[in-house]
């Protein structure tokens, strides 16, 4: 959440929660979101990349901004045998002034985190959008339904898409991809043609960390698992 982090770090660590017997839930990551500010200006959505974040003090810098803010475990244990704040110790709690990759905790790029839970009548069980950099928080406008990412991606480059459009890509979940593949194609056909701020994407698939605009991924129940009336054109 600090760091603006792709919409798939929902997914590993429910994975890797559930695998090592620790309690964490989709509507855990909305609680965190409300504690936790976005202190990184990076891509997509600002302006510098991973490179100018390790120059200007890197993951510990924000994890000593955290620990500061009471948001961060000090005692919990490292792999190099050190507590976190053990490790972060000769850290300082605030950015260089020097530096402007990493926001001072009383100027943060936004007051709360970017990977916000949805649900409605295509999510009964939960999705997830990222919404930092977003312009238009709202799209009203007719469904563009596509059964495969490859197919929504030649209407794109067909110049088929308007603005206004919401386009739905299903059957891309875990088990229609298979394997929940990157919607990494079309999102960045979308800015290229010039409709990231105009066009929305829902999709039961997943996005890579460079997408950017009105985009919601993760749609459960895929359209896949049979339950198809929550993915009809009508429902839509």
């Amino acid at each position: 959440m600090a760091v603006g982090g792709s919409t798939n770090s929902v997914l590993h660590l429910l994975a890797i929660a559930h695998a090592i017997g620790v309690e964490l839930t989709l509507d855990d990551f909305e609680t965190i979101r409300a504690k936790v500010p976005v202190l990184c200006d990076l891509k997509p959505s600002g302006r510098y990349v991973a490179t100018d974040l390790h120059k200007a003090g890197g993951i510990p810098q924000v994890m000593k901004m955290l620990l500061a803010h009471g948001l961060l475990h000090g005692d919990a244990l490292t792999i190099t045998g050190q507590t976190v704040a053990e490790l972060l110790v000769d850290i300082p709690a605030e950015p260089s002034t020097e530096q402007d990759v990493i926001r001072p905790w009383s100027n943060p790029m936004y007051a709360q985190g970017h990977l916000a839970i949805l649900r409605g009548n295509l999510a009964t069980e939960g999705s997830v959008a990222k919404i930092t950099g977003v312009k238009l928080p709202k799209i009203t406008g007719p469904a563009r339904v596509f059964d495969s990412e490859e197919d929504c991606l030649s209407a794109i480059l067909a110049n088929k898409i308007q603005a206004g459009d919401v386009l739905v890509i299903r059957y891309e979940g875990p088990k229609g991809g298979p394997g929940m593949r990157e919607m990494l194609a079309p999102t960045s056909a979308i800015i290229g043609a010039g409709l990231g701020d105009s066009v929305g994407l829902i999709t039961d698939g997943r996005f890579s960390g460079g997408t950017y605009g009105m985009v919601v991924g993760h749609v459960a129940p895929e359209a896949a698992v049979g339950v198809r009336s929550h993915w009809s054109k009508r429902a839509i």
